[in-house]
């Protein structure tokens, strides 16, 4: 049988003619890319003598309302991320809330148990908030609180973590530290806290933080370690109350 041209021109017109799926993948390429109408044609294999100007209308409005989807597309990623940041941020101060400290918290524990790397938290609490919002006001015990995320996020590393636990209590999470560098650690953050008072209505406002220390181990869960390190915290604010009344 003799083929003629035209039964080759068919014959190359159907191999080139895409798919659904891959024709609206190629479609929203072409339109992402500002191509025309008729950029559209050559890659769905459209014979050229076949684009009516009714045809080509059609191209066009597909062209724009996939573009448009793409865009809108494109909106919402950026605004389920701004909203995953939002949900995972204390609402007064620059660090992550309880929420996402202890999901954080219990990854951190996962993988120190896996790979056997010893971790410390760090449970901070500052001390006397409800004097200074008394004599001074909410707005600098805000102030306050400010301050010490502040510090703490300062005097860390970039793989530790900082959270606002509720209230005048932080934690800090120290990858691979030892329970010896974590209490050099919570002796220099406390430090820091209170060698630089903090000034709200021109008047200077001491703060001071008292810090635990906790190295955990394996078998131990999120909830044991914070109630662990909240325990040692409160041995040591004990003891800078008596070092004070001496």
């Amino acid at each position: 049988m003799k083929v003629t041209d035209s039964t080759r021109t068919t014959r190359a017109v159907r191999s080139t003619v895409l798919s659904p799926g891959r024709a609206s993948t190629a479609l929203a390429n072409s339109a992402g890319a500002t191509k025309t109408p008729l950029d559209i044609v050559a890659v769905l294999g459209i014979p050229p003598h076949e684009v009516t100007p009714r045809v080509r209308e059609a191209l066009l409005t597909l062209m724009q309302e996939v573009e448009s989807l793409r865009r809108e597309v494109e909106r919402n990623k950026t605004k389920m991320a701004e909203l995953e940041k939002l949900a995972d941020s204390d609402t007064l101060s620059p660090v992550a809330n309880r929420r996402a400290f202890v999901r954080e918290l219990s990854r951190v524990m996962s993988y120190a148990e896996r790979y056997q790397v010893e971790t410390s938290i760090l449970f901070v609490d500052v001390n006397d908030l409800k004097n200074i919002n008394d004599v001074h006001g909410h707005g600098a015990g805000d102030a306050a609180l400010v301050h010490v995320a502040e510090i703490l996020r300062a005097n860390i590393r970039g793989s530790d973590m900082v959270g606002r636990l509720g209230g005048d209590e932080y934690a800090v999470i120290l990858s691979h530290a030892s329970e010896e560098m974590a209490t050099q650690k919570a002796d220099l953050l406390q430090n820091k806290i209170s060698e630089r008072p903090i000034n709200y209505n021109t008047q200077d406002i001491i703060v001071a933080a008292a810090v635990g220390v906790y190295t955990f181990g394996p078998g131990e869960t999120p909830t044991a370690v914070l109630a662990a390190a909240d325990k040692r915290m409160y041995a040591r604010k004990k003891a800078m109350k008596e070092k004070t009344s001496k």
